[in-house]
């Protein structure tokens, strides 16, 4: 293994190469306003890196220029309705991020008189903010000299310094090689730089090496590694589970829907009744139906993939009278209801009444 360069010229090198080629991003401030005194929105960057999580930026534009422009700060999300946030967030997924996004604002109102804190373990403090986020938001919206270490920057770390610990127990290691990295100087626009150079230059499949502001103290291209890393252990096949959703539709168009539980998937989250999930195929799992009616199977399935399995749902149909009560839920109105308001794998069973 070589070193090339010493770690103290790593970052200059690499803030000259993002002044020039930083992303344009809704939630970033760009290098030369930000050289000019123009500081992010610390409530900007926290939606932004909320988003982002387990999620593309290319995903998150949309959602984030929707939330911005209904709730344009802190203080009117924490004013808003917890149905209105979770509808607004349906089909971006891990839907716990939503839920932590409400209570986050309201705690900001609540005890920091609507203003983020400047301080990377107050920040910790907050809901749904852990390690990384509380770095991401104190570098980059308040310039404080704090590691980022995400999959961009752990990829980054691995080729720079051909590091074969496989993901996730090299993370430590990483971490160590990013901490000694970050400057005292812009420390906010080295960690987008960093991200940006993930991102766009060393990405997981065919890295751009020969235009890589870091190509010279790379030790994994000169080795010729850098295809190879990160190394990461090997997943386990994911389950695959199995249940059924009922979707009544009244004889006045409106559909019988229910809120989901706060905690578990899909929490506070439209969607059908239906069974659990289970573990079992044969036979497939029904419950028990909202309410009495001649239910009729659809024509094929629901396949959707969580983080941590399969799922694949039966959907049963259903058209009742306008006096049916059902035993669980409630009946919503054409005018009230919109498909875009489910989570994914709740639409694609309505997708299927089509």
């Amino acid at each position: 293994m070589r070193e090339k360069t010493s770690v103290s010229k790593l970052p200059p090198i690499l803030l000259e190469w993002y002044d020039t080629h930083a992303r344009a991003l809704p939630w970033r401030v760009p290098p030369h306003d930000r050289m000019a005194g123009v500081m992010p929105d610390p409530y900007r960057i926290w939606l932004s890196e909320v988003m982002l999580q387990q999620t593309t930026v290319a995903t998150v534009k949309d959602y984030f220029a929707r939330f911005t422009a209904r709730w344009p700060d802190v203080g009117a999300l924490a004013a808003a309705e917890d149905a209105d946030v979770m509808a607004e967030w349906a089909g971006l997924g891990y839907y716990a991020r939503a839920r932590n996004l409400l209570k986050c604002a309201r705690a900001v109102v609540a005890e920091h008189g609507g203003n983020f804190p400047a301080d990377h373990d107050a920040l910790l403090k907050l809901p749904g903010i852990g390690p990384y986020t509380a770095a991401a938001i104190s570098s980059i919206a308040f310039d404080l000299p704090h590691a980022v270490l995400d999959g961009n920057v752990e990829r980054v770390m691995a080729r720079v310094y051909d590091i074969h610990t496989p993901l996730p127990a090299a993370k430590p290691e990483l971490m160590v090689r990013a901490v000694a990295l970050t400057p005292q100087d812009r420390p906010g626009d080295y960690a987008q730089a960093v991200m940006d150079l993930g991102a766009t230059i060393c990405t997981p499949k065919s890295p751009a090496c020969g235009i890589c502001p870091w190509r010279e103290p790379c030790v994994a291209r000169a080795e010729g590694t850098a295809v190879l890393l990160p190394k990461k252990t090997p997943k386990k096949p994911k389950p695959i589970r199995h249940g059924t959703v009922y979707l009544a539709q009244r004889e006045d168009g409106a559909w019988l829907l229910e809120t989901r539980p706060d905690k578990g998937l899909l929490g506070g989250m439209l969607g059908w009744p239906g069974s659990d999930w289970v573990d079992t195929a044969e036979p497939r799992p029904e419950g028990t139906p909202p309410l009495a009616a001649d239910w009729q199977p659809l024509p094929g399935e629901v396949r959707h993939t969580f983080t941590h399995f399969h799922l694949m749902l039966t959907v049963q149909h259903a058209r009742v009278g306008h006096d049916t009560a059902p035993n669980v839920g409630e009946f919503i109105g054409q005018n009230q209801f919109s498909p875009s308001d489910l989570p994914t794998v709740m639409r694609k069973a309505f997708d299927l009444t089509r």
